[in-house]
């Protein structure tokens, strides 16, 4: 291949080197409106007053919004990034009088500058009937604190949702009868794992300007990853036609899902709608720790039954799960926690899987790399590892004998075939790699010191299947080069640059030859959004198609000009010409473009929209290695090894990136990341000097290998990487630990306390 499987530079990366104004916040107009929200001190309240004159009174304030200027009986919104109708509910309104968590908007200001919207935030002093709140996940359901009283509560899809039961979700399914196998079992064992919320802490903060265009519309550009979600999103919580509404996104400082909720988009769009002036919120480290969408709290019961040697014939998992204060990606993640777990074990005669998600006055939860498959993958593959230990066998090998391979049925995976796997080769590359039999469980390495070994293994998914939907639209323009409108995000990862790879390939043209145009909800053809490991998979797919169909385009007009049939002539990429091969006879790509534009009726522009009804997983082994003072149970990663299988990489240096990026952001959630609340719901760790995120330097060596697959169903064989990298460290990682504190870890993170103290 020409293009793809290659390392091509990223479009925008000597831009973003030069530090070019790209972002958000570098692009919005200098005469914009400051927009800042007053937060509730209080996990559970009403605003029983709430008196704004004073600060209206400071000089520069352009307007003060409080619940009294928003209909409480109105229709509520989810700011979930989801496919309508959302699988999450109803819930939220743009101000509400009942504030749900420490965090939760009370007012919106907005004024000329900073200093006057701080000053005004100073004098709105809210009289507050302060409740109870409910801070325990497992006393949610069935409480007699209801987190959403409200009758407007609404729940578009039947997910077994009940707002006076505290239940946002609740789900059952099996296949076979799981209590007699386990029965039958030679060994049961019954764990609970416990993972808390965190944060995807990305190098930039939520942030959004808005203005009013010409015609009168309100245009918003947004750091987002679902610009056509938050077009939706903005036109529910406003009240207004989505056809009054456009959304675009610049480029993206991060997002790691967390942009695929609306956390910001809607007070300043409000602010402008209302004023008709432009506007602009952003969000402060401390607000993006206290008042965002981190990854939901999750506690996994998992049964685990065996035989004697190894082969696992029951898999009996339920977990609970805190969406906090809101609903936003509460019955979607927490699927993925069983359905893309179990299914690695192959040989498993029957399975249980039951999930209920609930309500808490915590912070409101959202979308993160990995899904929920983060959580559930901690706890299943640590209950095998844990298995192994109890059999004697060698991690790697138990795994061996119980993996899912090509070809099979997966009853845990909606009945999907297996497509594409290369699972066991991952395995064998990993054991290699990390020298495992040499250094496995455990080696001393000085007075006090341990070098520990561990390991697990994931699946993911390529986008949603028979939901997500991705398109493209390309057009040939002056002199032959390409134009590639999408609605995908880059959002960093380079899909700019992979889509432009994948359409090269077909046209057999230069990467350089594509100008890349998205994500413009006015411009680009609809697309579900960056999310749920879908871009590479489902657009990749409309783009490959979509420049299929300009391809013939291209032939059908060149042999127009060369007087014979489109069947006779064929496409280098260059020219036109004769496809027996004789000379003298070309048109180029060049004078083709010059051509379409006088007296033509063949237009030079293909628009593909794609679906896919599967959704082929990804795999990937991975192994730490870890240096642990036995004193002070101070811990370091010396190194991390892995194998993915993501089929055919259509940049290797991309998804090597994207390997390295996950995996660091794996071994911080296994080692370091910690949120704590107080009594009150107050979260502790509001900036990085209390939430420690690790960085190159707090590790050792990443080494990442590929053992490819070919998925016929992905666009050149491709499948998706984006989020399976993230789950192997935090089993992994607890199975080193745990040698070498000789006590197993069911909750994360592990800090060195923890381990010096066994």
């Amino acid at each position: 291949m020409r293009e793809v499987n290659k390392a091509v530079r990223k479009k925008d990366a000597m831009e973003l080197l030069l530090g070019k104004p790209v972002y958000t916040d570098d692009i919005a107009p200098k005469d914009c409106l400051v927009v800042k929200l007053l937060r509730s001190p209080h996990a559970n309240a009403i605003v029983k007053e709430i008196n704004t004159d004073k600060a209206m009174l400071v000089p520069g304030i352009e307007a003060v919004y409080t619940w009294k200027d928003i209909d409480q009986n109105q229709k509520r919104f989810t700011c979930a990034g989801q496919t309508y109708p959302e699988m999450s509910p109803y819930d939220r309104l743009l101000l509400d009088r009942h504030v749900r968590f420490v965090g939760d908007p009370v007012a919106i200001i907005a004024g000329v500058n900073e200093k006057c919207v701080d000053r005004a935030m100073k004098l709105i002093k809210p009289e507050y009937e302060v409740l109870e709140p409910l801070l325990d996940f497992h006393q949610a359901k069935d409480n007699a604190i209801l987190v959403h009283p409200e009758e407007n509560w609404e729940a578009l899809c039947p997910v077994g949702a009940d707002n006076k039961r505290n239940l946002c979700a609740h789900d059952e399914c099996q296949d076979g009868d799981v209590d007699a196998v386990l029965a039958s079992c030679d060994v049961v064992l019954d764990r609970t794992y416990h993972t808390k919320a965190c944060q995807q802490a990305m190098m930039e903060t939520f942030r959004t300007f808005c203005s009013i265009d010409t015609y009168g519309r309100l245009h918003v550009v947004s750091s987002t990853q679902i610009v056509f979600h938050c077009r939706r999103i903005i036109a529910h919580a406003l009240g207004i036609p989505t056809s009054k509404i456009r959304v675009t996104k610049p480029r993206i400082g991060g997002g790691f899902g967390a942009k695929q909720t609306s956390v910001s988009e809607i007070y300043p769009a409000f602010v402008t709608w209302m004023t008709k002036k432009p506007s602009k919120i952003i969000y402060s480290r401390k607000e993006s720790q206290i008042a965002s969408s981190p990854r939901h709290e999750m506690e996994m019961h998992v049964r685990l039954g065996a035989t004697k040697d190894g082969i696992v014939k029951a898999i009996d998992l339920h977990t609970l799960s805190n969406t906090g204060a809101y609903g936003e990606h509460g019955p979607t993640t927490v699927g993925l926690s069983g359905h893309k777990s179990i299914p690695l074990y192959g040989k498993a005669e029957a399975f249980r899987f039951v999930s209920d998600v609930v309500y808490t006055n915590h912070m409101s939860a959202g979308a993160y790399r990995g899904y929920g498959a983060t959580q559930g993958l901690f706890a299943v593959e640590s209950a095998v590892n844990e298995l192994a230990e109890m059999l004697h066998m060698d991690p790697f090998v138990i795994r061996e004998k119980n993996i899912i391979h090509e070809g099979d049925v997966m009853p845990a995976y909606y009945g999907q075939v297996n497509t594409s796997c290369t699972l066991d080769r991952c395995l064998a590359k990993v054991k290699e790699m990390i020298q495992w039999d040499e250094k496995y469980p455990m080696r001393k390495v000085g007075d006090h010191k341990v070098r520990v070994v561990g390991m697990g293994m994931a699946m993911q998914g390529s986008g949603i299947s028979s939901v997500d939907v991705g398109s493209a639209t390309m057009k040939v323009n002056d002199e032959g080069y390409y134009t590639l409108l999408i609605g995908a995000a880059d959002m960093g990862t380079g899909c700019d640059t992979t889509l432009a790879q994948i359409a090269a390939e077909v046209l057999d043209c230069s990467v350089d030859d594509i100008n890349v145009f998205g994500a413009d909800t006015d411009i680009s053809p609809y697309d579900s959004g960056s999310y749920a490991s879908s871009t590479t998979y489902i657009t990749g797919k409309a783009v490959e198609n979509c420049a299929l169909q300009l391809r013939e385009k291209i032939e059908k007009l060149g042999a127009d000009i060369l007087g014979c049939k489109a069947e006779d002539v064929q496409f280098d990429g260059k020219k036109v010409c004769l496809a027996d091969g004789s000379e003298g006879k070309s048109v180029s790509l060049a004078d083709i473009a010059t051509a379409s534009q006088c007296g033509n009726e063949i237009e030079l522009v293909a628009s593909t929209t794609h679906s896919s009804p599967i959704s082929p997983p990804p795999y990937m082994v991975g192994a730490a290695e870890i240096e642990v003072d036995l004193e002070t149970g101070e811990s370091h990663v010396v190194e991390y090894d892995a194998c993915v299988d993501c089929g055919t990489p259509i940049n290797t240096n991309l998804v090597r990136v994207q390997a390295e990026g996950g995996i660091l952001q794996g071994i911080g959630m296994a080692m370091s990341e910690n949120v704590t609340y107080n009594a009150q719901g107050r979260l502790y760790e509001n900036s990085f000097l209390q939430y420690k995120i690790p960085s190159r330097m707090d590790i050792g060596h990443i080494r990442i290998a590929f053992e490819n697959s070919y998925e016929e169903a992905g666009p050149f064989g491709a499948k998706s990487i984006g989020e399976v990298v993230i789950n192997t460290p935090l089993p992994a990682i607890a199975d080193a630990l745990s040698h070498a504190a000789g006590k197993r870890f069911y909750e994360l993170p592990i800090t060195p306390d923890q381990v010096a103290k066994y």
